[in-house]
């Protein structure tokens, strides 16, 4: 198994993981609002845009998200919206994640959840 040392910024914090599977599950209309919408409507957990657009970028630094920008509507003043998809190493992070995710709960001894039952 790699140390965590060799691991640094390819391992995902909590929010990130739930961000960058929002940006997935969105595909290709992932912007802050909807983003902050959906991870309130799926998860029942309320985040501040900036505290999504801090992550966004954080994300798209590490190179798991790519984004471009749309044309602009009179709905949104003008204003285009910043749409982000998730890259390759994107991708790849979030399969590692769900593999460790998988063997960890595989690996749950059936007594552990049944104490005292």
């Amino acid at each position: 198994m790699e140390s965590t040392k060799n691991m640094k910024g390819t391992q995902l914090g909590e929010l990130e993981e739930l961000i960058l599977l929002t940006v997935a599950t969105l595909y290709d209309d992932a912007y802050g609002v909807a983003i902050m919408s959906e991870i309130e409507l799926r998860a029942n957990r309320k985040i501040t845009i900036s505290t999504v657009h801090a992550v966004l970028k954080r994300l798209e630094e590490k190179g798991f998200l790519e984004s471009r920008y749309d044309g602009a509507t009179k709905a949104r003043g003008g204003r285009r919206k910043h749409l982000f998809t998730v890259s390759t190493a994107g991708q790849n992070v979030l399969n590692k994640s769900r593999e460790l995710r998988n063997e960890l709960w595989n690996a749950i001894p059936d007594l552990a959840f049944n104490k005292g039952s």
